[in-house]
């Protein structure tokens, strides 16, 4: 009996995109419309986080971070597995889908910034940049 072993092309290896555990996956860091920092407005400006993996994780003391040091921090919060979470600005009532950071004014800037993503313990987990920063990627 002999075992068999199954070979990927390395052309194919090379080209899968590499998908993190848990990824900043999109970003709305300019709200449609008018900038009249009416609560409309601020919670259309948001990041969404995905859980890539087929288990919950639990983002209690998570942070998600602007360059200027504006922190939003996760509190009691679980991300199921395969489910993405949107984290709006403005005020609202936390869901399993939405959560909200109650600010009154804009977090994210319209012309450059990077969203930052740590976990508990401070750990650089992703980052996601527009603008000026856009080609920096993974700062660590």
């Amino acid at each position: 009996m002999t075992a068999g072993a199954l070979t990927v092309p390395t052309s194919a290896a090379e080209h899968r995109p590499h998908r993190p555990n848990m990824q900043i996956s999109n970003v709305q860091y300019d709200s449609p419309g008018r900038d009249d920092r009416s609560n409309r407005s601020l919670n259309r400006e948001w990041v969404e986080i995905t859980n890539n993996t087929r288990h919950a994780v639990n983002l209690d003391g998570w942070t998600l971070k602007d360059e200027d040091g504006r922190t939003y921090t996760f509190d009691d919060y679980r991300l199921r597995g395969r489910a993405t979470v949107r984290i709006h600005t403005g005020v609202g009532r936390d869901t399993r889908t939405d959560l909200y950071q109650d600010r009154r004014q804009y977090v994210w800037d319209n012309h450059s910034d990077t969203a930052t993503l740590r976990n508990d313990r401070g750990r650089f987990i992703d980052d996601e940049s527009w603008g000026h920063n856009r080609h920096r990627g993974n700062r660590r």
